[in-house]
C-alpha cells in the first residue's frame, strides 16, 4: 500500500486511454480465469468481489455480523453486474465494460479536488496514478 495523491482526472484520464485501461484491466481478468477459457464464473469471481469489503468500507457494517445468505446475495448481486448477458460467466467484454463503469463512477466521486489516498499495490487506482506520474516525467 501507498498514500497516493489522485482526482477524478487521474481515474477518467487511465479509463480513457484505451491501451493502458484494457491491457490493466484484461491482466486482472486473465489472474481471475483460473481455468482459463476465456470466461469467468462467480467461483473464480468471489474471492476478488468478497475483497472489496463492500459493506465494511462504504457502511461500516461488520461483515462477520451479516447472516451468510444475505451476504452471498450481496456478493451474487455484485456477479450479475458483471454478468451483463445473464449466462452465469462473465466474458472479457462484459468484465471490461463494468470496469470502466465501476472506475468512472469513483472518478466521478472524486471530483476535481485532489484527495490524498491510501491504495493497494496493483489496484487499478495505484496503475492510474502510476500513468499520470509517467506522463508528468516524460513531460519535464
Amino acid at each position: 500500500m501507498s498514500v497516493e495523491i489522485l482526482d477524478g482526472s487521474t481515474v477518467r484520464s487511465f479509463v480513457e486511454d484505451e491501451g493502458a485501461f484494457n491491457s490493466s484491466v484484461d491482466g486482472r481478468f486473465a489472474a481471475l480465469d483460473a481455468d482459463r477459457d476465456g470466461l469467468l464464473t462467480y467461483a473464480e469471481m468471489a474471492g476478488e468481489l468478497m475483497s472489496l469489503r463492500v459493506l465494511e468500507k462504504h457502511f461500516g457494517v461488520d461483515e462477520a455480523a451479516v447472516p451468510a445468505d444475505e451476504l452471498a446475495a450481496l456478493y451474487r448481486g455484485l456477479f450479475a453486474r458483471f454478468d451483463r448477458d445473464g449466462s452465469g460467466k462473465v466474458d472479457r467484454h462484459e468484465f471490461r465494460a463494468e470496469m470502466r463503469e465501476v472506475l468512472l463512477a469513483v472518478a466521478n466521486g472524486l471530483g476535481f479536488l485532489p484527495v490524498q489516498m491510501v491504495v493497494e499495490e496493483g489496484s487499478f487506482l495505484k496503475i492510474a496514478v502510476d500513468r499520470e506520474l509517467g506522463q508528468i516525467a516524460k513531460a519535464a
